[in-house]
């Protein structure tokens, strides 16, 4: 039963990047009917906002400590960083320690930036273009920021600590009993997912802003029709995908350390929880998100692996098969999505 139990909460910690990942997709495929294969390239750029962050806090000057000396006698340089200067040795670590939290508040803006950018610059001329046209600019626009994190960061993983008070692990089991150690991040994470789409389906289901868009999705023409500027609206809903895709590569930087293709290897998995929850349904990209997280845990097992070789790494494919045999629409999709 605890091996039960950690394999689920393993799927539900790797589940939450793709829940979160898929919602992205998934707002951006409802509101604007574009296939983005760029957006795991905004999952990756999330990450390395934490990087940059984590670099400039960084950021030291040398003093000569003559209190310190080499084995020549010579006094000894010491790096200091800027931040422990200006707010003193413990306030100034504390911030350098909880750099990841604190690059949500870097990243948000900067995301919401590039996702602007990229819909107002590129994608806006591929709305009424096939989708095979927006897959291949968007892939392309996706390799080019790959190369980019690639030239100014290098090629090798980034160590992306959490913060101290975070860094450990917990007993999840004392409380029924039972012996499951795991490490706080992931539950940390696990619950910033749940907060984050939480967060957007209140903001479109209880705001004026997204009732708007929640009906711009059903029917464009007409909510155009009542003189609402619904491209203005979608375009902000763009932001606000990026912004998700971000905040999930910020968070996730302590449980796998960025690299410049970490976002080509969450996207393909995450397009397929997007079809297997259904194309343009945002409940059944979170739900089919969760699931497959938690399928491909358990199809991690050494006891399931001996008995079918290579499971883990087909376990997601296989799922999607059955269920786009028995229902062509996903688990959610709604009648009429890309069924031209």
């Amino acid at each position: 039963m605890d091996a039960i139990l950690l394999q689920i909460l393993n799927g539900l910690d790797k589940g939450s990047a793709y829940a979160l990942i898929a919602l992205g997709l998934t707002l951006i495929f409802g509101t604007l009917g574009v296939v983005n294969f760029a957006h795991g390239a905004l999952f990756m750029i999330g990450a390395f906002c934490a990087v940059t962050l984590q670099r400039i806090l960084n950021l030291s000057f040398e003093t000569v400590d003559e209190t310190q000396t080499d084995f020549l006698g010579n006094p000894l340089k010491v790096k200091t960083p800027y931040v422990e200067a200006w707010f003193g040795p413990e306030f100034g670590g504390s911030i350098i320690d909880w750099a990841v939290p604190l690059a949500i508040l870097f990243a948000i803006p900067v995301m919401i930036g590039v996702g602007y950018v990229m819909e107002r610059g590129l994608i806006k001329h591929f709305y009424k273009r096939p989708h095979a046209d927006q897959i291949l600019v968007t892939f392309g626009l996706a390799i080019v920021l790959q190369e980019v994190i690639k030239y100014f960061y290098g090629a090798n993983p980034i160590q992306t600590p959490a913060p101290d008070a975070l860094n450990g692990v917990m007993n999840l089991g004392a409380i029924i009993g039972m012996d499951i150690i795991y490490p706080v991040w992931r539950v940390v994470y696990f619950f910033f997912a749940v907060l984050i789409v939480g967060g957007i389906f209140s903001f479109l289901q209880f705001t004026t802003f997204g009732m708007v868009v929640r009906a711009g999705m059903a029917d464009r023409e007409t909510v155009g029709l009542l003189g609402i500027n619904i491209d203005r609206r979608f375009t902000i809903m763009f932001g606000i995908a990026a912004a998700v895709a971000g905040l999930a590569g910020v968070m996730y930087t302590p449980i796998n350390s960025p690299n410049y293709h970490m976002g080509m290897d969450f996207l393909v998995l995450s397009f397929v929880v997007v079809v297997v929850g259904g194309m343009g349904s945002l409940p059944g990209a979170v739900l089919a998100g969760f699931l497959l997280g938690i399928l491909e845990s358990f199809a991690s097992m050494n006891e399931i692996k001996s008995l079918i070789p290579g499971i883990d790494q087909i376990i997601i494919y296989v799922v999607a098969i059955i269920i786009l045999l028995t229902r062509p629409r996903g688990l959610m999709g709604r009648k009429g999505v890309m069924e031209d």
